[in-house]
């Protein structure tokens, strides 16, 4: 007996333990038993990793084909800019004083200017068979990156034959050119879609970084529709829209190929974010969809077809941010003023309009304008998205063919560009102050250019740049003909003796004004 009820209880203490386990495993147990494991054998749908659902490797990316396709078609580039001596065209420039020229030869503390032979190198791409060439604008710039180096060589890969580079056409808006060489039966790069981008997609830089031999480095599309207001060193108009990579490029890069793994050109090295001086994680380059657009230009018309919108905006990202707050938007482009021949007046666009969309693309900055316009001709069609009263409306406008300058008449408008209050000088007080006419200004707002100066309310604007004023339609011609964006203001304060100037930068810390 004591046998069998030793046995009982043992089988009764082993279903016991089991049942307990069951019992705790089914109703007590956390989920953290089951959390980031397979359930049933099964990977998740949406699991992140180089093996398929069926838990097979999925195989590695190869980067050797795409690198075999392109580095044949990228080609080194060096520029060479001659010795000069300065004139009195050039900066810096004594103007030729005969006593200047005789004191500092006697004493050795001028002697003649000489700036000294500037040698360069960059990258290029090889669009076409017959030797097209596409690179960068500052690879062969001059160095005031006005005119074009006097010598560009170009330096094939295969065979290291070189050849003397004619250039067909730039723009230093998007910061490109095109080269055209003496050749034939030359490999070259198709353009791949840069709208199809995806982030963390895989990409490859090819170039001449260091004067080195051709070089290929790996990274992913970090972000897309970059402006990091580069291109405003070079034009006034800068159109901006990267491709951001983690590839690493560096000084020689600049014109070379961004492609894809399939060996397709999808972009243009540009630039880098280079606190130090050379590679600091990120790099930039020019979307293929704008490369092919002003490639095809330029060798088709030897310059660039633009279409614009035909509206003006404010270039101060403090003041833009001040409408859209009063308007109680929270992201866009305020509308200063049309062009009343300009396709977004005739679809109806006003001033006080806050443009948010283009084609159905975010719009937070005029660079972001500039670069949703970048690929379009004149005559082309976008879905232009706005708003007006709180209420957000989309319509079509039809692009100009050119840029027209938008003409800011009213004192209302002039004093939103200056950010101050505005008001013309009445004959008697002009007489009285013993000056042809002016404009007097009666507040300074907030977050305007003019408060970053010690001007002060009363002030009578006499001249902008050495030009007369008598009137707000002076100041407005002064302005709209003002190249670049610091102006001097000159004029009066009444009561007080001797004339004053402030000097004014109309883009302040920003690059994103202008005209679309």
């Amino acid at each position: 007996m004591k046998v069998k009820q030793l046995l009982l209880v043992v089988v009764i203490s082993l279903l016991s333990a089991f049942a307990g386990v069951y019992i705790y495993g089914k109703f007590f147990r956390g989920p953290s038993a089951t959390l980031g494991v397979p359930v049933d054998g099964k990977l998740p749908v949406n699991y992140a990793s180089f093996f398929d659902n069926k838990g097979n490797a999925a195989e590695p990316t190869d980067f050797t084909k795409a690198s075999q396709s392109a580095v044949p078609a990228v080609v080194h580039i060096k520029t060479k800019i001659p010795a000069k001596k300065l004139t009195n065209d050039l900066p810096n420039s004594r103007g030729g004083d005969p006593f200047e020229d005789f004191f500092g030869d006697f004493f050795g503390g001028f002697g003649p200017q000489i700036v000294p032979e500037q040698r360069a190198s960059g990258s290029g791409v090889i669009i076409s068979q017959d030797g097209y060439i596409v690179t960068n604008n500052h690879v062969i710039s001059d160095r005031d990156g006005k005119s074009i180096a006097p010598e560009i060589k170009v330096t094939l890969n295969e065979g290291r034959k070189t050849y003397t580079a004619k250039v067909v056409g730039r723009d230093p808006s998007t910061d490109l050119a095109v080269l055209k060489i003496d050749a034939t039966n030359l490999p070259y790069l198709i353009y791949g879609n840069a709208d199809n981008l995806q982030l963390g997609q895989w990409v490859l830089a090819v170039g001449y970084p260091f004067n080195l031999e051709a070089t290929v480095t790996a990274g992913i599309i970090s972000a897309k529709g970059r402006s990091i207001g580069i291109n405003s060193q070079q034009s006034e108009s800068p159109v901006e829209s990267f491709i951001q990579t983690d590839a690493a490029v560096n000084s020689g890069n600049s014109g070379g190929a961004l492609i894809n793994t399939n060996g397709e050109l999808i972009g243009i090295n540009s630039a880098i974010l280079a606190p130090g001086g050379t590679y600091a994680g990120y790099s930039f380059a020019i979307p293929s969809t704008i490369v092919k657009k002003i490639v095809n230009d330029i060798v088709k018309f030897g310059d660039v077809k633009r279409g614009y919108l035909g509206i003006t905006y404010s270039s101060q990202s403090a003041q833009n941010e001040e409408y859209l707050k009063r308007a109680n938007v929270q992201d866009g482009v305020y509308v200063l003023g049309t062009d009343p021949s300009g396709g977004a007046a005739k679809a109806g666009i006003k001033k006080g309009d806050i443009v948010t969309k283009i084609n159905g693309r975010n719009i937070i900055s005029g660079l972001e304008i500039s670069g949703a316009l970048a690929s379009a001709q004149p005559g082309d069609k976008v879905q232009l998205t706005y708003v007006r009263g709180g209420k957000e409306t989309t319509t079509e406008v039809t692009l100009s063919a050119q840029s027209k300058l938008v003409q800011i008449s009213s004192a209302e408008a002039i004093g939103d560009r200056l950010g101050v209050d505005l008001k013309n000088l009445d004959a008697q007080q002009a007489t009285k102050l013993r000056i042809k006419g002016g404009v007097e200004v009666t507040n300074i707002h907030a977050d305007g250019p003019l408060k970053r100066t010690r001007m002060e309310k009363g002030f009578i604007i006499t001249s902008v740049n050495g030009a007369e004023i008598k009137n707000t339609d002076d100041l407005a011609k002064a302005l709209s003909s003002v190249r670049g964006s610091i102006i001097e203001l000159g004029g009066i304060y009444p009561g007080y003796s001797g004339r004053y100037s402030y000097q004014i930068n109309l883009s302040g810390d920003d690059t994103d004004g202008g005209t679309f």
